[in-house]
């Protein structure tokens, strides 16, 4: 489904990423957690071509991200992004908000695509909120528009970079919710998170990064029950004890 093969990236003379691979199944939710400036979100974006990468490999599907010829807009579309603050366009309703890719990049008529954002906002309990515009809701809102306006892609994989570390703590159960059903459904997601209570129950494996690198890859049980290497011991006793 997707499949990173020893990528490493720099910003200027700083590596970011050092030989990070991993691979993530159809269906599969993987948590990816580690300390602030670990790469964690360069490591999301650059599945999506967010980022550029300076060596190695990324697949998606049969797709090579560094492939000639790539139709990045195209791809995007295959995989969707939930960013922490939520990316909303201000000036469009939330309606609007959903179908203007689904418009323009799926080449969709608006009755169609009217008809898909309806759908997803009532799959997110916000229904009522379509004719708003992204100013009038709340955080949480904002970031349940912002996943249904990527389901509104059909896409085969969800990539969620931090999603509730800009809510207040109410609001974040509502997010996490809508997350949960996702993976109930068997949509395949890789999600940043410092949420270690989600990840212990909706995630299939986590994924610990630490300085650029990918340090530790577990089954959730076991990472959480026995994490192998003493940084992912240390952070687990710090983020858990808060």
């Amino acid at each position: 489904m997707i499949e990173l093969s020893n990528v490493s990236k720099w910003f200027g003379d700083f590596q970011v990423l050092d030989d990070c691979s991993l691979r993530v199944e159809r269906g599969e939710v993987v948590v990816i957690c580690g300390p602030s400036g670990s790469g964690k979100s360069t490591l999301i974006k650059c599945v999506n071509g967010l980022e550029g990468i300076d060596q190695g490999d990324i697949l998606v599907g049969d797709q090579a991200l560094t492939g000639r010829g790539v139709n990045l807009p195209r791809l995007r579309s295959r995989i969707g992004m939930v960013f922490q603050h939520f990316e909303l366009f201000p000036h469009l309703s939330v309606t609007e908000n959903l179908t203007l890719g689904q418009i323009k990049v799926l080449s969709r008529d608006r009755a169609t695509a009217e008809a898909k954002a309806i759908e997803l906002l009532r799959r997110v309990g916000l229904e009522s909120q379509a004719q708003k515009y992204p100013a009038a809701l709340s955080g949480g809102q904002k970031q349940r528009v912002a996943i249904a306006r990527a389901l509104a892609m059909d896409p085969i994989a969800m990539l969620f970079d931090e999603p509730t570390s800009a809510l207040d703590p109410e609001m974040i159960a509502e997010v996490l919710d809508v997350m949960a059903a996702l993976a109930e459904e068997g949509m395949t997601m890789i999600v940043v998170t410092h949420e270690m209570g989600f990840a212990s129950k909706v995630a299939n494996r986590v994924v610990f990064m630490d300085e650029g690198r990918i340090v530790e890859v577990a089954p959730t049980r076991q990472f959480f029950e026995g994490a192998q290497s003493e940084r992912a011991r240390y952070f687990l006793s710090r983020i858990l004890h808060e």
